[in-house]
């Protein structure tokens, strides 16, 4: 059975081609499971744009919840 990581890095290379055709790409940085955080760098297009905080929240986190239910927050590292 997969573990939380496991699901988490599968889930992240889902959602890397949605936001690679948009010139954007996430890399996934630290899962921290007793605070139930995932951090990601943001590359590409993704970086500075005023949407990545919408991508993030409405679009990461939500689908990474499908995965971890616990999951409280997805956080963009530099």
């Amino acid at each position: 059975m997969p573990n939380i990581e496991d699901k988490i890095k599968q889930k992240i290379e889902e959602l890397r081609p949605g936001l690679q055709a948009d010139g954007g790409d996430l890399e996934l940085v630290e899962i921290d499971e007793k605070e139930k955080k995932v951090k990601v760098k943001l590359h590409g297009a993704c970086v500075g744009c005023p949407m990545s905080e919408v991508t993030l929240k409405g679009f990461v986190l939500q689908n990474l919840k499908e995965e971890w239910p616990e999951l409280e927050d997805v956080l963009a590292v530099h």
